[in-house]
């Protein structure tokens, strides 16, 4: 079968060239940043139709079905649902740990001045839809979703400006992302603190003794991941029996885990140079590598060089976003969102202060609480509004914040547990009030901001 060669020395067989027209399109898709806000809709969409069809018996019996394991007398089951929630979000929260984390090193949050702006934001946004829920709901079993409008969903969030596209100034997207990250944190700060059970003592000791081994790790120079993810889910396990949520576990591993590479820049260029001279000189007339030991083992040590330039932490961020934003998020959805939607239950819903209080914490409380604290911030010289926006672009931050699904759906899963209409109540709020948000942080953007100036070309 015949070759080909293209224009910048790849040797190409016939079908991949095909398949190199398939996949590179492909591969810029689930680069785009609104990817996982559209694969998070679609799974939504798909479990609220389920739910609501004659599979919906099927649908949470499958839920509940019970899978565990033994070893010896040491026994561990729970429901699909609970693996889904407890086992596989642990790896959301690993990736949100991450993401603090590199935020507070090197990005936005890296600078006081600089994350001053948003951080104060973020928590206005959190302060007045919790206050909104707790007026609404001051008192009874339901008084425990205060924290379920608290939240941002990033990728929703973040979808909305891109889709935007140049009317939305860079400084904008980049004061989004750090509220929400910002967000993100006082979620894993309330999920800690408020939302957990009875508290196992020995087994919280020993998820912290499990945490300070990995620091040890890390301060001592170990960077493969390996160690750090078998502690990780031994810190899994014992968070799982300590009483505060398993989830937690993700985050206290992300900040275990290196931020420093093996070789620095200057190093690890110095080393290619030579490794490529090395490369260079080992040519055959051939050019058939799969004969030139050589030449193989010099690219296995680039490998190795361009692995250890790159910080544990990059690496493992990079390489998680595909699957948490791909494959994890959305199952979540499918296994969270799935809720009956009858004429009687929205009436219900509509009547209950849970779904009033969420939503209107999450629309009103959001848009109030980010641009209140960030108008008060600004008057009073703490920060000022990023490059080229106005308290325009502020409503419509505002407004997008109150896209609450992933994180609002997970706290509502802890303050509303055995309450299942309680739980359906504030899934509908979330539901209700991240589309109210998003369709309007959107066409406010749109309508009301006006377009950037054109550039002369």
């Amino acid at each position: 079968m015949a070759t080909d060669r293209t224009s910048d020395g790849r040797v190409l067989r016939p079908w991949e060239r095909t398949f190199d027209r398939v996949l590179t399109p492909f591969e810029e898709f689930i680069h785009n940043q609104t990817t996982g806000g559209i694969l998070l809709l679609s799974a939504a969409v798909i479990a609220l139709v389920v739910a609501n069809s004659p599979l919906g018996d099927a649908y949470r019996h499958l839920l509940h079905m019970k899978i565990g394991f033994h070893i010896g007398t040491w026994a561990l089951s729970l429901s699909l649902h609970h693996w889904v929630n407890d086992g596989l979000m642990t790896l959301f929260f690993f990736l949100v740990g991450l993401e603090i984390k590199r935020e507070l090193l090197v990005g936005e949050l890296s600078d006081l001045r600089q994350a001053a702006m948003p951080a104060i934001a973020a928590v206005g946004g959190m302060v007045v839809p919790a206050l909104i829920y707790t007026a609404l709901t001051p008192a009874g079993p339901a008084a425990s979703g205060w924290g379920i409008p608290m939240a941002t969903d990033i990728a929703f969030a973040v979808s909305a400006l891109v889709i935007l596209g140049r009317r939305i100034p860079p400084g904008l997207m980049a004061f989004l992302v750090a509220l929400a990250i910002v967000d993100d944190l006082g979620a894993v700060a309330v999920i800690a603190i408020f939302y957990t059970g009875d508290v196992n003592l020995t087994m919280l000791a020993i998820s912290f003794g499990l945490f300070g081994l990995m620091v040890v790790l890390n301060l001592g120079g170990i960077r493969h991941p390996l160690p750090y993810f078998i502690i990780g889910t031994l810190l899994w396990l014992a968070m799982l029996e300590s009483g505060i949520h398993a989830t937690i576990a993700g985050v206290l591993m992300a900040l275990a885990i290196p931020s420093r590479p093996e070789y620095d820049p200057p190093r690890f260029s110095r080393s290619i140079e030579n490794l490529m001279r090395r490369f260079d000189s080992s040519h055959r007339e051939d050019g058939n590598i799969l004969a030139n030991q050589t030449q193989f083992s010099i690219l296995a040590a680039i490998e190795t060089n361009a692995r250890n330039a790159a910080t544990p932490l990059q690496r493992l961020e990079h390489g998680l976003h595909h699957p948490v934003g791909l494959l994890i998020m959305p199952i979540f959805a499918l296994a969270n969102a799935g809720i009956p939607l009858g004429l009687h239950e929205i009436g219900q819903a509509l009547q209950s202060p849970v779904t009033l209080g969420v939503a209107a914490g999450l629309v009103a409380g959001k848009l109030i609480g980010v641009f209140a604290f960030t108008w008060l911030a600004v008057r009073l010289g703490v920060g000022k509004l990023p490059a080229g926006t106005d308290f325009r672009h502020i409503v419509g931050v505002g407004l997008l914040a109150g896209i609450g699904f992933t994180m609002s759906i997970f706290i509502s899963e802890l303050a509303f547990a055995g309450q299942e209409q309680a739980l359906v109540f504030a899934k509908s709020g979330i539901l209700l009030a991240s589309l109210g948000a998003g369709l309007g942080g959107y066409l406010w953007l749109r309508l009301a901001v006006p377009a950037p100036a054109s550039r002369p070309s």
